[in-house]
């Protein structure tokens, strides 16, 4: 996968406000105010767990070999493109659910009918719009990022590097 929603779990507060804008993304109408009223409601393909302190977004990692991929019967869950996200078909998925026995995030939920299966998508439609996925917009605190896989050891590299300066200076002035 060339792109992948990072997190900062250190500037997550637990707000859920990925869970929401998730939910009205995926809507029919694509507005809060009309999506609330929907029948069935919008589902969101991204969960905050509580993780002690913090808040932790989970949702698909995108996996490079997708244990889902491999055990879907129907091969209604495909990567459609060389480094894109991990796909499901709503209408060859038969809910046989063994995607949620491999899954190892745990990210893949029921839809509310128990038909099929979903999880993140990354927006496709968002992103091919221009748009980032509506979780990472949404979030208040910067906590989720979209980033490009070969930026992502960079990125630490720049903030580990930072936090040993930070370090160092305390030390110096002790």
């Amino acid at each position: 996968m060339s792109k992948a929603i990072m997190i900062s779990i250190e500037r997550c507060l637990g707000c859920k406000s990925c869970e929401l804008a998730c939910a009205v993304a995926h809507s029919q109408s694509k507005v809060l105010e009309d999506a609330i009223k929907e029948s069935p409601g919008p589902q969101k393909r991204v969960t905050v767990e509580s993780a002690g302190e913090f808040g932790v977004p989970m949702q698909c990692r995108h996996c490079e070999d997708a244990p889902c991929i491999s055990i879907c019967p129907t091969l209604a869950i495909q990567r459609y493109e060389a480094g894109g996200p991990v796909l499901i078909e709503n209408q060859r998925c038969i809910g046989c659910k063994y995607c949620l026995m491999v899954c190892p995030f745990g990210v893949i939920d029921v839809t509310t009918d128990g038909r099929a299966v979903i999880k993140c998508d990354l927006c496709v439609e968002r992103m091919r719009s221009g748009q980032e996925p509506a979780c990472v917009e949404a979030c208040p605190t910067k906590a989720l990022k979209l980033m490009d896989m070969k930026d992502v050891g960079a990125d630490r590299r720049r903030r580990i590097a930072l936090e040993l300066f930070v370090l160092n200076q305390k030390s110096n002035k002790e």
